[in-house]
């Protein structure tokens, strides 16, 4: 019996030590896109984005990620290729992306590549408020900190590279 109370409360403990546990999500759009063929529904970043892609490694160099998450489109691995990340994983939808973050990176520290459109509704979803109203579609040099505790997120803007709003 003695046994059995120890073992439920080291499984207390542990659970408790899970659910409290922070986990660091970044999170930008992908550096420009190459424009000059409207056809090209998966276009490789411009020489502007590689630019900026090469500022975001800069700028994050004193992180250590353990996973990174980018949609199936070639912009969002691009930006991210100069980053040392471990794993890189393809995600296809937001519910998907935050569950397998929620369930398997907690207390991680991780960084996703996102749209304009889709990057405002991953940090709501990962229970954070939307710093800005929205992203246009000339907005690249924003990046996002989050800092996920359970169902509540902190979350932290700041611009990095070149502003595009000159």
């Amino acid at each position: 019996m003695k046994k059995l109370f120890v073992l439920l409360l080291l499984t207390l403990l542990f659970a408790n030590m899970v659910s409290a546990q922070t986990t660091n999500v970044w999170i930008v759009r992908h550096a420009e896109k190459d424009k000059s063929n409207p056809q090209d529904t998966n276009p490789n970043l411009s020489d502007e984005g590689r630019i900026r892609a090469g500022d975001l490694a800069t700028y994050l160099k004193k992180i250590k990620f353990d996973v990174a998450f980018a949609t199936p489109t070639k912009r969002t691995h691009q930006t991210l290729d100069s980053l040392v990340i471990p794993k890189v994983i393809d995600y296809k939808d937001i519910k998907s992306l935050v569950d397998s973050i929620k369930t398997n990176y907690v207390g991680k520290t991780v960084i996703v590549a996102g749209h304009s459109n889709t990057v405002l509704q991953i940090i709501e979803a990962l229970g954070g408020k939307k710093p800005k109203d929205e992203l246009t579609d000339d907005d690249y040099d924003y990046i996002f900190e989050l800092s996920v505790k359970a169902d509540k997120a902190r979350v932290k803007m700041e611009q990095y590279g070149r502003p595009h709003h000159l």
